[in-house]
């Protein structure tokens, strides 16, 4: 069967022996990493089927109102289940809510008043929420402009969360601690849930009433606990990433306690009516849908960013994970060292795509981000990055992170397709 599958990748696509041999080598090599990714998978496919069960999913919750969207069984249904699978004592789950930036804005907003401190306790933010914050940008109605003060704790050298600058930076006006889990457009592994839960501890042991604040995006689904169950009293994350599955169109969701969801929903909406409004526009058939199928779609998204790590580790590339390495998103940062490098790579993750197979991404000035931006995504859905994806900043040292994949054999032929069109361009070497 695999002959035959290269024979098909050979002639239709034009894929060297050599890139088909070392890709099937390196799959050999990541064995018994896949079957632990599988027994992950499995966990969260019954977690998610049980949640489903018990809060009643039937056909009647995939209709939709109009208008104010009041009393909607289909969204109230999906938010339950939400707080079912993360653990939680409330959820939004809102396609009116636009992005992971957004999510994660009103997670912030909802809760924070003028006067409090807020710390980002693994460096700096990813990059489109520095104008959320105030870092860049004046009078766009930042948490700066409100009021709210700033500072941020960088990660120790290895990666890892300085818990002691944490704890010297922590003062009587501190109302919020936040952690990126996933790398971002940093050269970091993830934060595991094993690092979470003691970030958690840490900060409830100095004070129990500050918000221990997750985003969770891309982190969804990579181990059989959340950051909710370790102790995060609020989280956030985008639909188009790990929980939609692929199928949800548009949204986001943000997950925690009920005091602080009900203050979030009131930045979502305005305050008084909170999430007793908000239509659905008929998506909750593919949300629910998306969020049945998202362990299956997460695992082999991972699954090909372990490949990504391993074919490109032995070409010398120094990559972020290492292919062995235990893994807490479905990121793949692997250094290039030129803007060449990084187009060609992005290049080829488009060549790759079910969509916009034809274009070819080049570097602009994308709305939010400091330095120009390639973005490869041939995507279903527009900017859905559980879709198979890559991008980078073009900045030194010129790292591009590759990401997604509806299935394995989609994100296996990315890796696939990203060697070819470096090879193709004569800047790596087999």
């Amino acid at each position: 069967m695999q002959s035959n599958t290269n024979e098909l990748l050979k002639n239709e696509f034009h894929i060297s022996e050599d890139v088909l041999r070392l890709v099937e080598e390196c799959e050999k090599e990541s064995a018994g990493l896949f079957s632990h990714l599988d027994d992950v998978k499995a966990y969260n496919q019954y977690k998610i089927l049980d949640a489903f069960q018990k809060n009643g999913i039937r056909d009647m919750h995939f209709h939709w109102n109009t208008g104010y969207g009041y009393d909607d069984p289909g969204r109230d249904a999906i938010e339950r289940v939400y707080a079912s699978i993360f653990h939680t004592e409330a959820a939004l789950v809102r396609p009116i809510i636009v992005n992971g930036t957004h999510a994660l804005t009103l997670a912030l907003m909802g809760p924070l008043r003028p006067g409090d401190e807020l710390i980002y306790s693994t460096g700096g933010p990813y990059d489109t929420l520095e104008e959320v914050i105030g870092i860049r940008g004046e009078g766009k109605g930042s948490l700066k402009d409100f009021g709210v003060n700033y500072k941020q704790v960088e990660l120790r050298p290895d990666g890892t969360i300085d818990l002691e600058a944490l704890g010297r930076a922590i003062g009587p006006a501190t109302k919020m601690v936040c952690l990126q889990r996933a790398t971002g457009y940093g050269w970091r592994k993830a934060i595991t849930i094993e690092e979470i839960k003691a970030w958690a501890d840490f900060v409830h042991g100095i004070r129990p009433d500050i918000i221990c604040m997750v985003d969770n995006c891309y982190g969804e689904f990579l181990h059989v606990q959340e950051p909710t169950d370790v102790g995060a009293d609020i989280m956030a994350g985008s639909l188009i990433k790990n929980p939609g599955g692929g199928l949800a169109l548009t949204g986001g969701y943000v997950v925690g306690r009920e005091d602080l969801i009900e203050k979030v929903s009131y930045r979502m909406t305005s305050p008084g009516i909170g999430g007793e409004c908000g239509l659905t526009f008929g998506q909750t058939r593919s949300m629910l849908q998306g969020l049945f199928m998202a362990p299956q779609t997460v695992n082999g998204a991972v699954k090909g960013a372990v490949l990504c790590a391993g074919v490109f580790g032995k070409l010398g590339f120094e990559t972020c994970p290492g292919p062995a390495d235990s893994r807490s998103d479905i990121i793949q940062a692997v250094k290039l060292g030129s803007p060449e490098a990084v187009v060609a790579f992005c290049q080829g993750i488009q060549a790759a795509a079910p969509v916009d197979a034809y274009v070819k991404p080049e570097p602009w000035d994308m709305p939010g981000y400091e330095d120009p931006v390639v973005m490869a995504a041939g995507a279903f859905v527009q900017g859905s990055s559980i879709e198979l994806s890559a991008d980078a900043p073009i900045r030194p040292p010129y790292v591009v992170y590759f990401q997604g994949g509806l299935t394995y054999e989609h994100s296996r032929f990315g890796v696939i397709r990203a060697l070819q069109e470096l090879l193709d361009q004569r800047l790596v070497q087999l």
